[in-house]
C-alpha cells in the first residue's frame, strides 16, 4: 500500500447483509484500494447464516449490531496494517441494506461523543444498543402493524401517494411500531432510532447522523413530495417517534466531520468530511451514474429495474424513493422474483441447458415472435401477483405449447414488456436521450439485450458494477465535498470509465412492440382477473 502514499481519496462502505466492504477512490475516479469481512466467515461468534439470524417463526430476521460495529473495526485495523494511508481521505459516505433499522439506547450519544482511542468501537459500544439483534430488509413479520398503517391513512393507495409505498413488512415504521406494541419498555429506552445507513455514519461521525432523504423514503414515514415526516404515519406507528429519528436531511449533505477516535487511532485528517450514508439502492444508483431518463436493469436472481423519474405516479406496486443525487427528482425500484431461475428453466427444458442454443433461437425468431406472447411464473411474482405459466396465440387464444424457440423468445420478451409497462405505471417515459445499463449474469448474454434493446426502443450499454453500492458511496462524498446540490453529480463523476453500448434497437422495433405491448398489458389483466376473481 505504501505506493499509493499521498493519493488524495474518498472512501465509499456498504455495510450489506452478509458483509461489510469498502472502497477507496481517487481524484481521477480510480478504485484503487479494496477489502470486505464476510459476517458468516469472519464473525463466527455472531453464528449468523448469510449475515442474519431467522427465528423460530419463519418470518422475523434479525441481524446483530455489535457484529457491524465489530466488521468496521477488523477492516480498518486491515487497512492500518496494509499501510493505507488515512491522511489523504477527503471524505467518506456510505451505504446500508435498506429497511434494517437500529435502537441507541438512552446515554448513547454521550458514549459515541467520548470514545478512547485506545480501545476499538466494538468494546466500548456493547452497552449502547436498547436491542442487541435488529429487524432487516428479510423481515416479514408485521403484517398486522402494514394494516393498521394503511387503514389509518386511508387505504394502501392514500399511503403509496403519501410515502412512495404502500405498507410493506420490512420498512421500517412497521418494524418500530412492533418494537413499541411487543417491547414497549426498549422503546421507551430507546434515545434515537437509525436505519442501518445512518448508524455507519453515527459510528464515523461520532454522534447521531440524520437520515437521508433518499433512505429515508423506504420507510413508509417520510412525505416522498416535501420530504417532511407524515405525522399521521408517525402517530399510527409509535408515541415521541418524530424526537427518536430526528430531521432528514439531503443524501447529498455533509453531516459533519469525522469523529476525533478515527483522526488519534488511525490517522485520518480532523478535516475529513462525512457525507450523509444513503440505502444501497439509491448508493446503486449513483455508482451506476444514473442520469435523467435513465434505466438500470438488473438482470440476476431477481431482475430489478432503477429508473430516474422527474414526476412519480406512486402505484401499489414498486417503490419510489427519492433521488439519492437530485434532490429535485425521484427514483424508482421495482422488483420482478421470476429472474434468472426463469431463465435457467427454460433454457434447460427448450435449449439442452445450452445458453448458445438459447441465443439461437433469439437469432432465428422474428422481433414480435409472430404475435405469441407468453407469461412465466414459477413462482408467485411481486409484480404484477401472478403464477403459473400462460401461453397466448397471436389471435389472443390461450394454448398449451409452443415451439422451442418460439418459447425462448416468449419468455425473453414477455419478460422485458412487464419491465416497460410497469415502469410506464410509475410515471416513467423514454426519452431521446435515454440509455438501459444492463448488470448482472444475463447482461453478459448480448442476444438477450437486444430484445431488451428492441422492447424499450433505447440503447443498451453494460458497465462493470462489482461494487457498485461501494463506488457510488464514493462517488457521493465527492459530490458532497463540491458542495452538494449546487454542483451537478454528472460533473463530479465525469471522469468516471464510460459504459460500452451493447445493443442499439433494431429499426422499425418501436412500431412493432407498440401494439404488442398493449395486449401484453390486457392479456396481464385478464389473467389477473381469472386469478382474483372479479371483485378484488
Amino acid at each position: 500500500m505504501a505506493d499509493h502514499a499521498g493519493r488524495r481519496c474518498c472512501l465509499g462502505w456498504d455495510f450489506s447483509t452478509q458483509q461489510v466492504k469498502v472502497v477507496a477512490v481517487d481524484a481521477e475516479l480510480n478504485v484503487f484500494y479494496e477489502d470486505s469481512v464476510h459476517f458468516d466467515r469472519d464473525l463466527l461468534e455472531f453464528g449468523t447464516q448469510g449475515g442474519v439470524h431467522v427465528h423460530e417463526d419463519g418470518l422475523t430476521v434479525t441481524s446483530p449490531v455489535l457484529m457491524w460495529v465489530q466488521a468496521l473495526d477488523i477492516i480498518l485495523e486491515k487497512m492500518k496494517a496494509s499501510g493505507f494511508d488515512f491522511s489523504q481521505v477527503l471524505a467518506l459516505s456510505g451505504a446500508g441494506q435498506q429497511h434494517g433499522s437500529v435502537y441507541w439506547k438512552a446515554g448513547a450519544s454521550q458514549v459515541l461523543t467520548s470514545l478512547s482511542p485506545d480501545l476499538l468501537l466494538h468494546e466500548q459500544l456493547q452497552a449502547c444498543f436498547s436491542i442487541s439483534d435488529c429487524p432487516v430488509w428479510m423481515d416479514s413479520s408485521t403484517t398486522a402493524q402494514c394494516r393498521q398503517l394503511e387503514a389509518t391513512v386511508g387505504g394502501a393507495q392514500a399511503l403509496s401517494c403519501l410515502t412512495g409505498s404502500r405498507a410493506y413488512e420490512r420498512f421500517t415504521g412497521n418494524q418500530i411500531a412492533k418494537l413499541y406494541q411487543q417491547n414497549p419498555e426498549a422503546y421507551a429506552h430507546t434515545e434515537r432510532i437509525s436505519l442501518v445507513s445512518s448508524f455507519a455514519a453515527s459510528l464515523f461521525l461520532g454522534s447521531h447522523s440524520p437520515i437521508d432523504y433518499s433512505d429515508g423514503s423506504g420507510m413508509n414515514l417520510l412525505r416522498i413530495q416535501d420530504k417532511v415526516w407524515s405525522q399521521a404515519c408517525l402517530g399510527a406507528c409509535a408515541p415521541h417517534l418524530e424526537e427518536k429519528l430526528g430531521l432528514p436531511v439531503p443524501s447529498c449533505s455533509v453531516v459533519g466531520a469525522i469523529s476525533s477516535y478515527f483522526v488519534q487511532r488511525y490517522g485520518f485528517p480532523p478535516a475529513c468530511k462525512v457525507v450523509a450514508f444513503t440505502g444501497d439502492n439509491p448508493a446503486s444508483l449513483a455508482g451506476m451514474r444514473l442520469e435523467e431518463g435513465d434505466i438500470a436493469v438488473s438482470l440476476g436472481t431477481s431482475d430489478t429495474l432503477f429508473l430516474w423519474l422527474q414526476e412519480p405516479r406512486p402505484t401499489l406496486e414498486g417503490h419510489i424513493f427519492c433521488n439519492p443525487v437530485d434532490p429535485q427528482h425521484y427514483m424508482a425500484l421495482l422488483c420482478f422474483k421470476n429472474g434468472s431461475l426463469m431463465r435457467e428453466k427454460i433454457r434447460d427444458e427448450m435449449a439442452s441447458s445450452s445458453w448458445s442454443e438459447f441465443s439461437k433461437a433469439l437469432q432465428s425468431t422474428e422481433m414480435g415472435n409472430s404475435g405469441n406472447l407468453g407469461f412465466y411464473f414459477d413462482v408467485m411474482e411481486i409484480t404484477p401477483e401472478i403464477i403459473g405459466r400462460h401461453r397466448f396465440s397471436a389471435e389472443n387464444h390461450e394454448v398449451s405449447a409452443f415451439p422451442w424457440d418460439v418459447e425462448i423468445r416468449a419468455l425473453i420478451e414477455g419478460q422485458f414488456m412487464a419491465k416497460k409497462i410497469h415502469a410506464e405505471g410509475l410515471g416513467y417515459r423514454v426519452m431521446p436521450k435515454t440509455k438501459i445499463l444492463a448488470t448482472g449474469g444475463a447482461s453478459h448474454n448480448r442476444d438477450i439485450l437486444q430484445v431488451l434493446a428492441d422492447v424499450f426502443g433505447t440503447p443498451v450499454y453494460v458497465i462493470d458494477t462489482a461494487n457498485s453500492a461501494c463506488v457510488g458511496s464514493a462517488y457521493r462524498a465527492f459530490h458532497g465535498l463540491a458542495a452538494g446540490t449546487d454542483v451537478p453529480f454528472s460533473e463530479v463523476v465525469k471522469l468516471a470509465p464510460n459504459p460500452r453500448l451493447a445493443a442499439a434497437p433494431t429499426p422499425g422495433a418501436s412500431q412493432v412492440y407498440e401494439a404488442l405491448l398493449q395486449r401484453y398489458a390486457m392479456l396481464e389483466q385478464r389473467i389477473l382477473t381469472q386469478t382474483r376473481g372479479p371483485l378484488e
